[in-house]
């Protein structure tokens, strides 16, 4: 029990300090998973909503794929994007390996089924009278697009939340995709790895604590947001 007391007091003293090491590695996990974010969102947002107002062929095989995704094992993710961004694969020339844009894409990939099957659930499960109501009123389909979004504001507000909290706990993608380079593509979670396996368990501490924090401010802007919609 005393090896965890201190290894928390020396973890609190490295924060204190502002030691450079840790927050490079919180430093470039705000950023991979801002990008990875803002990307998931962009692309799952306009699919959910397809997925979920739409009615086409294929609709239920398509539901079953972006299903499936939610459960996919993330290393077969990092593995395809790695046979796909390596020197040797047909996306080589871009140089994304090991680099924060390659573990963006990644992570995006981990995101958009989340965030495609919550939208797309509360899309469906909105009033079915508000499509011809809002179309009574003139509204075109960018209207209807941004007026349904709107009233599932609740259920995408979840799928961030739920997005972000995958994405922002990910190693396998990032250790793979990023190569854990010191002052580069080093995220808190493959540092948390690394220097626990050294024996530097106050540094794991101390960016376990940095961790937790950012998902606890995440969750506090959700309930606030979800507070002041409501």
């Amino acid at each position: 029990m005393n090896y965890i007391l201190d290894g928390l007091r020396q973890a609190l003293a490295l924060l204190a300090h502002g030691d450079p090491e840790t927050f490079s590695a919180v430093w470039t996990t705000l950023i991979v998973t801002f990008e990875a974010m803002i990307a998931t969102l962009m692309l799952g947002a306009p699919a959910g909503f397809v997925l979920g107002y739409h009615e086409f062929p294929g609709k239920r095989a398509v539901r079953l794929v972006v299903e499936t995704f939610l459960s996919f094992p993330t290393v077969v993710i990092g593995l395809v994007v790695y046979a796909f961004v390596s020197r040797r694969g047909p996306l080589g020339n871009w140089e994304l390996l090991f680099t924060v844009p390659g573990m963006a894409v990644g992570l995006t990939i981990l995101g958009l089924p989340i965030v495609i099957a919550l939208t797309a659930q509360a899309v469906e499960s909105l009033d079915s009278r508000l499509r011809p109501t809002l179309l009574t009123l003139g509204a075109k389909p960018r209207h209807l697009f941004l007026a349904t979004l709107s009233e599932a504001r609740f259920g995408m507000l979840l799928a961030t939340t739920a997005a972000f909290g995958r994405i922002v706990s990910e190693i396998g993608i990032s250790m793979m995709l990023g190569g854990n380079i010191k002052w580069d593509t080093r995220t808190i979670t493959t540092a948390i790895a690394l220097e626990t396996g050294k024996g530097e368990f106050a540094t794991g501490i101390a960016l376990g604590i940095v961790l937790m924090v950012i998902a606890f401010a995440v969750n506090l802007i959700a309930a606030v947001c979800r507070r002041r919609a409501g």
